[in-house]
């Protein structure tokens, strides 16, 4: 078991409540592309990303992902339904090795939350979901396909190199071939450049920009 004063989450826990918190959580870890929970699913734990990287997606009709988001440590994944008691809205996947401490909701609400601190970082947890799901929007509605991948480019960087270029397609909600397309583009108009393994090595920040914003 983690010590949990160490998450910020969790370090304004008087020691009861933190006793409390231990006796109602574990720690699990998980594999790259093992799954957290499936969309639709009833949740049962509050989950609290301690280490690796989580996609969520939808599945639409078709069978296609629908890429929504990343988690990084240490996080809420998914609060909101628990709180609202429906079922998960997306499938949450590991993109890395990982571990999530998984503390009984049930308990959690009646013991725990009405502490005003822990409170308030729900709240900020919830504040973030608001603005991540403007911003996919935003992202899939307003974006064209180069707005998308140049954003991509500058946000996350290090995904290029080490992840394949169709993980990185289904993460931008393009295909593969669109995807190369526009790198393609993008290089032989100077905006990047890769190397032999097809890892960015270098981008123009401020070129880039001015695709999506």
């Amino acid at each position: 078991m983690v010590d949990l004063q160490t998450i910020p989450l969790f370090s304004k826990l008087s020691q009861e409540d933190l006793a409390i918190l231990e006796r109602i959580s574990t720690v699990k870890s998980y594999q790259k592309g093992e799954i957290l929970f499936f969309e639709g699913e009833e949740p049962t734990y509050l989950h609290v990303l301690l280490d690796g990287v989580l996609k969520l997606y939808k599945t639409n009709f078709k069978g296609t992902q629908i890429f929504l988001h990343q988690f990084y440590p240490i996080s809420f994944v998914a609060e909101l339904a628990n709180f609202e008691a429906i079922p998960y809205p997306a499938t949450a996947e590991f993109m890395v090795d990982g571990q999530v401490l998984k503390i009984e909701y049930e308990t959690f609400k009646k013991e725990l939350l009405n502490n005003p601190e822990l409170s308030f970082k729900i709240i900020q947890s919830l504040s973030a979901k608001l603005k991540i799901m403007s911003e996919v929007v935003h992202k899939e509605i307003i974006l064209t396909s180069e707005a998308k991948v140049a954003k991509f480019i500058i946000e996350h960087t290090e995904f290029f190199g080490d992840f394949k270029h169709t993980k990185i397609a289904s993460l931008v909600n393009l295909t593969p071939e669109t995807l190369s397309r526009t790198l393609t583009k993008f290089k032989q108009q100077g905006l990047i450049s890769m190397d032999e393994t097809l890892r960015i090595t270098q981008f123009d920040g401020e070129k880039l920009r001015q695709i999506f914003e």
